[in-house]
């Protein structure tokens, strides 16, 4: 065994090892969102005030714009954990030609920019997009039938298919290191696919399961290039209030005071994300 002593004298303390990346964090991260705050507390008739919150709770489209970030993060974070569940088990347990490959492009599909499946779904769906396009051409209608693009529903849409890979890539590496020999002897038994998924297999990955669903609810709490690409009318969620108030009424104070209640109900929702995480061992 090395002598901690030695150790210490090659490498000298560890604590000027932590300088490093706590100045780089401090002046990256924590000294902006200091300049965020304090503006925050500063509004345009000058001085230090609360002024600028109690303005931007008061206003209706703060509250609008709390409500539509909730519940479209909520609908989209149940709509992924449906789906990537039912995904993930097809791959996981369904043989078939080219599974293997799938679950590798899985790993790609989360490098993606969310504002290129956006793109997609406007080629495909859009009011000038190709099902559009195939429906004008074969009845000689002026305007095709899918225009939901532009509605809450397109912005769903657009961001389940985006976050269901990160519900699936937890659940493909619980079902990996899964025990099969307890969904074996459920199917010798005569127990249905249906009872062996219930009572077998979720309580199995229900913490990776639930992992997933936690970062999903973060993601889609600061999402902004999926709401902003399908220019859906009416539908601003907390990003898309700080940049309305920031760039179109130059109200940087307003604009800051939504991205402190933006900043920390995604921390908030982080820590549980990380309790949920560790639980499930991701």
């Amino acid at each position: 065994m090395r002598d901690p002593q030695a150790l210490r004298n090659r490498w000298g303390q560890p604590y000027l090892w932590a300088l490093p990346p706590i100045a780089t964090l401090s002046l990256l991260f924590l000294y902006p969102l200091a300049l965020v705050i304090q503006q925050s507390l500063h509004p345009d008739t000058g001085g230090t005030s609360l002024q600028p919150y109690v303005d931007v709770f008061a206003s209706s489209a703060f509250r609008e714009a709390l409500w539509t970030t909730v519940w479209l993060a909520v609908a989209a974070t149940v709509g992924c954990l449906v789906l990537g569940f039912v995904l993930a088990l097809v791959i996981a347990f369904v043989p078939f030609p080219g599974g293997k490959a799938v679950a590798k492009f899985i790993d790609v599909f989360l490098s993606f920019p969310s504002f290129l499946i956006t793109l997609a779904l406007l080629f495909i769906y859009g009011t000038v997009g190709m099902a559009n396009g195939l429906w004008t051409d074969a009845t000689g209608a002026a305007d095709g039938p899918f225009q939901f693009l532009a509605t809450p529903w397109g912005v769903l849409l657009a961001e389940v298919t985006y976050f269901t890979p990160f519900v699936m890539r937890p659940l493909l590496g619980a079902f990996s290191q899964m025990d099969t020999a307890q969904v074996e002897v459920a199917s010798s038994l005569g127990a249905r696919p249906a009872r062996i998924v219930g009572r077998v297999i979720l309580p199995e990955v229900g913490p990776a399961l639930a992992a997933g669903g936690s970062l999903v609810l973060v993601l889609c709490l600061n999402e902004f290039g999926i709401v902003l690409f399908t220019g859906a009318k009416g539908v601003t969620t907390l990003p898309m209030l700080v940049y309305s108030k920031a760039m179109l009424e130059a109200d940087y104070a307003g604009a800051c005071v939504v991205a402190v209640v933006n900043v920390l109900i995604s921390v908030g929702l982080y820590g549980i994300y990380r309790v949920v995480s560790r639980r499930a061992g991701a």
